[in-house]
């Protein structure tokens, strides 16, 4: 589960911003929206992120998202490949450093694993690790030394292998985290698989599909849930074809998605409508609205998720969908008979519908606003609410900030 992540100078983001998803002393909602884990703590399962447009909201998820990168991708990169992160952009300065932090748990053991980097380098990593106390033990730490033009490396003794192989093989441009569990750190390897297969940041289109398979379609779940008027499923699996591919695609790109795309197996999904005289109907899924398209999709990606324990981070939950479709799936989160596993939702929206105190707690709720040019995140429990009041109502009146300069 996630704990908390802190994110300083990128893209509309300045000073240091710090998410949590540790819950406050609120009683409201405890047995549902909450979960307790290791030493008493105990996280959300949910989290919303309000603010006007262009205030920053997709800069803080973009933040994960480049973290996740970096992870997966820094040690198969070449030497002088630039590292894709862009410094908060008002500022002149490109070489300052951004630096990103996450806190998360695996198997009730809580880590803490940050760097800072410019375009060109890493500058500082670190990892902490809470073996179920609150005391941390520093795995290692790496800082570049600007005089000497080297890194000065420190590791704990809790820390084993192949460290003066693994220091070695850094690359400036790569982490050390990626780079040792490439060279078969076993102790790294846990850390690295959560932010590949627990993390999932973006939209849940980008990613359904490498996760989704044809039995997750015959889940009993899903057939409970879906109700958009759909007779029947239909799910075949077959063989790439190039006629797959628009018509009208330019070459360049149809080229490259031969490429990838070339002995791969496709998921075919149609819905059957039956009407009154008992004939079939088959409508692709790609030619039904943009609504129910999104709500398939999604919905598919959260029972895989709600079974595994994942972390989905997406922006605009509410595109395309009813407001009662998104407070729909929101609550699917804090269900405790299908949320066994654990799983958070961290999201984004505009849909003022959700926003009041049966859907969530004042710590689940969070508003995100420019100040001086600059990102500023902090969560309604700033503030001081009465039980009963409105809060769709103060957020659209400006109590809260975050307001578009209309």
């Amino acid at each position: 589960m996630l704990v908390e992540f802190r994110v300083k100078n990128f893209l509309s983001i300045q000073d240091e911003q710090v998410f949590s998803m540790v819950a406050n002393t609120d009683k409201t909602h405890l047995d549902t929206h909450t979960s307790i884990q290791s030493q008493g703590l105990r996280l959300l399962k949910s989290s919303a992120i309000y603010g006007a447009n262009a205030a920053g909201k997709s800069s803080f998820i973009k933040a994960i998202d480049i973290v996740q990168e970096i992870i997966l991708n820094s040690a198969g990169q070449q030497r002088g490949t630039k590292i894709p992160i862009t410094p908060f952009l008002p500022d002149s300065d490109i070489d300052r450093a951004s630096t990103f932090e996450i806190t998360f748990l695996i198997d009730n053991i809580r880590y803490q694993y940050g760097f800072s980097a410019t375009q060109e380098r890493v500058l500082e990593e670190w990892l902490l690790v809470y073996m179920g106390t609150n005391i941390a033990q520093k795995w290692f730490e790496r800082v570049y030394n600007d005089k000497s033009n080297k890194y000065e490396w420190s590791f704990s003794t809790k820390f084993l292998g192949q460290k003066k192989l693994w220091q070695d093989s850094t690359r400036d441009n790569a982490l050390f985290l990626s780079t040792a569990v490439q060279l078969n750190s076993t102790q790294l390897q846990p850390i690295f698989d959560w932010f590949r297969e627990k993390l999932r940041v973006g939209e849940a289109n980008s990613w359904s599909d490498d996760i989704v398979t044809i039995d997750m379609y015959k889940n009993e779940n899903l057939k409970k849930i879906i109700d958009l008027d759909i007779d029947n499923i239909k799910i075949q699996e077959k063989e790439f074809d190039e006629k797959d591919l628009p018509s009208d695609m330019p070459k360049e790109i149809k080229e490259i998605a031969m490429q990838e795309l070339q002995g791969k197996k496709l998921l075919d999904i149609s819905f059957i409508y039956i009407n009154q005289q008992g004939e079939e109907t088959s409508i692709s899924l790609n030619k039904e609205s943009d609504g129910t398209q999104r709500f398939f999709k999604l919905i598919v990606t959260w029972l895989y998720s709600l079974e595994n324990g994942n972390i989905i981070i997406i922006d605009d939950l509410h595109d395309h969908l009813h407001p009662l479709m998104t407070k729909f799936l929101i609550e699917l989160f804090h269900n405790k008979d299908l949320n066994k596993s654990n799983a958070q939702l961290i999201f984004t929206t505009h849909e003022t519908s959700v926003l009041n105190q049966d859907v969530f707690r004042s710590d689940q709720i969070w508003f995100c606003e420019k100040q001086n040019k600059a990102t500023k995140l902090y969560p309604l429990s700033d503030f001081k609410q009465r039980k009963e009041a409105n809060l769709e109502d103060s957020y659209l009146a400006g109590r809260f900030g975050v307001l578009p300069p209309l």
